[in-house]
Formats: structure tokens, sequence, C-alpha cells
């Protein structure tokens, strides 16, 4: 009975399926506009890395101040220097962390808009090229680069990227 079903269910191979992979996360760290998304990320947070670059710079200050003059400073002076110290400190590590959220929030606003325009390329070489089933994988333990069309989607990318004069 089982060789019944599999030999009747042979009609359904008999076509051939042209299957593709791609790795997104590839795709989101050498594609073109994704390069160009980090760089215009970068220069949007560089006001921010010098602030708490400033800030770093001031604790390094106020500790090497309360190192050096330990003896010669009142215990007033001494706290009034280790508050303010505290205080620097924790504001940097507020804007530490706000900085991380707001750039992990920036990179995933671009990662999403870019995700968009890869997935109308995939489906554009799926339609041209015959695909009839295109995976985005990203940790696989064995895949043919004969079925792996990441390549192709970043250089289409860079195409079209240079095409709209980006």
């Amino acid at each position: 009975m089982l060789i019944f079903l599999m030999g009747g269910s042979s009609n359904i191979w008999a076509g051939e399926i042209k299957i593709g992979v791609v790795n997104t996360e590839k795709i989101l760290r050498v594609s073109a506009p994704a390069i160009a998304a980090q760089k215009k990320i970068e220069k949007e947070f560089l006001v921010y890395d010098e602030r708490i670059k400033k800030m770093a710079a001031q604790i390094k200050e106020l500790q090497e101040h309360l190192e050096k003059h330990d003896k010669s400073t009142t215990i007033e002076e001494r706290q009034t220097k280790e508050r303010e110290l505290a205080n620097i400190s924790r504001q940097y590590q507020r804007a530490q962390q706000q900085m991380r959220e707001d750039l992990t929030m920036r990179q995933n606003e671009e990662y999403s808009l870019i995700l968009e325009r890869v997935n109308k390329v995939i489906k554009k070489i799926a339609e041209n090229e015959g695909y009839d089933l295109i995976l985005q994988l990203q940790d696989s333990v064995y895949r043919s680069q004969r079925i792996d069309i990441t390549n192709h989607v970043i250089k289409a990318l860079a195409e079209q990227e240079q095409a709209s004069g980006k």
C-alpha cells in the first residue's frame, strides 16, 4: 500500500522545482543600501558620541583630581567632588544607555526599510528567473552555492541603488 501511495504521488514531483535561498544577515551587512544606512546612522550619532566622550573625560579628570589632591583637600571639598563625580557617572551611564537604545531603534528602522527593498528585489528575481520558492535562511547546516542567491540579490540592490542615484 505504501508503494502505491508513493507511486501515485510521483506525478507531483515530475516537474522540476526551482528553489533559492538568501542570507538576509549577509545582505544587511554588505549590501549597498545597508552600508549607506550604516554610514548615515554613524553620522547621526556622531554628536551623541562626542557628548559621551566629553562626559568620560570629565569623569577621568575628576578622578585624577581626587587622587592627586587627596591629602591637600578638606573633607567637605572631597565630598563635594565625590558627589559631583557620582552625578556625572550616573549621567554618563544614562547617556550611554539612551544612546544604545536610540541606536538600536534607528538601526531597526533602517533595516526594516532595507528589508522591504530586499523582499521586492527577491520577488522580482523569483518572477524573472522562474523560482518556485525562495527561503530566507540565516543559519543552515548546509546549503549548496547553486541555490544560494544572496550575492545575486546584493548585486541587484547595488544596481538599484546606482539607478536611483543614491
